[in-house]
């Protein structure tokens, strides 16, 4: 797996995992990279993945309602965990971070409904962040 999935992988984690806990994503963030610096059989926190949380932070109110308004017949504390939280980092992706090619950020996030969610999910996933891909140069002035 690239560094850049994984970085992906473990922020989709640590957001997923906040949630679960109601904490803040720079706490866990925080505690993960506690955690690898004090046991050597996990691995360090990479560089993109604290920009991938940390941006995501910056814009979690934002994102959010970004969410809530074009998920069509899915409030957002209906959704399921694991896609509300893929779609978290892949709406900060793809409308602030301009160095990821769109389509590999999509993929990415649809690989992971594929590996963590419902067999509905990669479809849904994919469809709202098309949308978001689409409107990214609208949403981001706003």
């Amino acid at each position: 797996m690239a560094a850049r999935s994984k970085a992906r992988k473990r922020a989709f984690q640590i957001l997923f995992e906040a949630d679960q806990r109601g904490s803040g994503v720079t706490d866990v963030l925080a505690d993960w990279i506690r955690h690898a610096r004090t046991d050597s059989r996990q691995p360090p926190v990479s560089e993109y993945t604290m920009e991938l949380v940390e941006g995501y932070a910056q814009y979690a109110g934002r994102i959010d309602e970004l969410i809530s308004t074009y998920a069509v017949d899915w409030p957002l504390d209906r959704m399921p965990v694991v896609d509300r939280n893929i779609l978290r980092l892949g709406a900060y992706e793809l409308i602030w971070v301009e160095d990821t090619p769109d389509a590999v950020v999509i993929d990415e996030c649809v690989q992971l409904a594929r590996e963590f969610s419902t067999d509905d999910s990669p479809a849904f996933v994919n469809g709202l962040l098309g949308r978001f891909k689409e409107l990214a140069p609208k949403l981001r002035r706003v």
